[in-house]
């Protein structure tokens, strides 16, 4: 059996991990996050088991509490490229911001990533919701949210702009008539705008697959929006289905109504399974890490997306603290998420710090529970498919051993690559180099009309 749609998987890899407790397995080691070996070992996995991409998350910014992966690790296009060596044919998805980048760099080092990869580059687009960052930067204060977003919309067009530099054909290196580049196929872009005065050309040509996919991770209304103009995937982060289902269906809506298929866009929400030979000693297991969390740290963790605000001042068993639009120039999808949930479930601060530290999932239980709930997220549409963190290698092939064989036998996961490109695996076309089509078009015109 084959289904027509299938679902797309991700891993995001996290070295020593972004909760308190991970870095404390057994199987991980202790500086995993800086340890290339570790990430190429992760990266053959996931190929192993016909993954769509790997994922690397970033941000320019930590404290002295923030977890243990993001204290010390490899910068994400630097770690993908000795990925790349490594594998041939999953897609290469790096973190870079746009609000302390500046275009032609990031242009340009994504172009290299996706030529060292045979076109397997992804760039997962944010705007940075940390305030410290500003001081790392040379700047006194964060740029406000709404002005990150209008700036991030031109730095990706400036990008992209840049990608077209060269058409396909620029290249013909004849050594015999010493032509080594067509001059008409080279193009300037001559970029002036709000933020960025561009020139141009980038001085890279174009990989197989066009341009390196762009992905995106915002939920707030200024996040949704950048999505639905630009992103090709999206890593969201949402907590149950009902949510899920109305992100894929606001974000599919809003691509639309921009002119855009909504097909080529795949939403792949993040999920950390737990995965055991019957749901109740998956449930055990989960109950034993929540158990296991240090309080204290739970609070530092709930204050990130108010970019580290200080939870500690408050009481812990009364109702979760109004915070007014704290929260509003950092991770605003996120902060807003929090303080819904907590007001509508009616958590107290501890229940709350628990909750959001402890990374609750759906998806727990025996295989076939934890098979049958990806298919029903699948099947009605409330994703395209999932970005798993993961952490110890053992229980990465307990999902890739045991569950993927449940859905490809349902016909929802290939079984083998039919692209090795990461436009190939998400289905998305190549996009024709924006001066080819322009020539193309202005060529069309000019022919006289067939006599009818």
């Amino acid at each position: 059996m084959s289904n027509a749609r299938q679902i797309k998987f991700g891993a995001i890899l996290t070295g020593v991990g972004t909760s308190q407790n991970e870095w404390l397995h057994p199987e991980i080691p202790g500086d995993a996050s800086v340890d290339i070996d570790w990430y190429r070992a992760q990266a053959q996995q996931a190929e192993a088991a016909k993954f769509d991409l790997v994922f690397i998350i970033d941000s320019p910014y930590i404290t002295a509490d923030s977890a243990p992966h993001y204290l010390n690790r490899l910068e994400p296009l630097t770690l993908l490229s000795a990925v790349a060596g490594a594998t041939s044919r999953i897609g290469l998805v790096a973190t870079l911001t746009t609000s302390y980048t500046e275009p032609f760099n990031v242009a340009r080092q994504f172009a290299s990533l996706d030529l060292i990869s045979g076109g397997r580059a992804g760039w997962n687009v944010v705007t940075t919701g940390l305030e410290g960052a500003a001081g790392n930067f040379g700047r006194e204060e964060h740029i406000d949210h709404t002005e990150r977003y209008r700036r991030a919309a031109e730095h990706v067009d400036v990008v992209q702009g840049l990608w077209d530099s060269y058409e396909d054909d620029a290249f013909p290196r004849n050594k015999r008539a010493r032509r080594f580049l067509d001059f008409r196929r080279q193009h300037r872009l001559d970029h002036q705008g709000e933020f960025f005065s561009v020139t141009g050309p980038l001085n890279i040509a174009r990989s197989r697959q066009g341009q390196p996919v762009i992905f995106q991770a915002g939920v707030s209304e200024s996040g949704r929006e950048l999505a639905a103009r630009y992103a090709e995937g999206i890593f969201a982060g949402v907590d149950n289905f009902e949510d899920a289902r109305d992100y894929y269906q606001d974000v599919k809506r809003r691509a639309q109504l921009a002119g855009r298929n909504p097909d080529h866009i795949s939403i792949l929400p993040g999920i950390t399974p737990i995965i055991a030979d019957t749901d109740e000693e998956a449930r055990a297991i989960e109950r034993e890490r929540h158990g296991e969390l240090d309080l204290n740290k739970a609070l530092v963790q709930l204050g990130r997306p108010f970019n580290y605000h200080d939870f500690s001042q408050y009481p812990l068993d009364e109702a979760f603290p109004e915070l007014g639009d704290l929260g509003s120039n950092g991770y605003r999808g996120h902060a807003e998420h929090i303080k819904n949930v907590s007001r509508e479930k009616g958590l107290t601060l501890r229940q709350a710090a628990l909750r959001f530290a402890g990374q609750f999932t759906s998806f727990v239980g025996s295989p076939l529970t934890v098979a049958n709930e990806i298919e029903r997220w699948f099947v009605d549409g409330a994703v395209d498919g999932f970005n798993l963190r993961i952490g110890a290698p053992s229980e990465f092939a307990a999902f890739t051993d045991r569950v993927l064989p449940i859905l490809r036998e349902r016909g929802l996961f290939r079984s083998e690559y039919t692209h090795d490109t990461l436009r190939g695996h998400l289905g998305l076309p190549v996009p024709v180099n924006r001066h080819t089509a322009a020539r193309n078009a202005e060529h069309e015109a000019s022919q006289p009309a067939l006599a009818v």
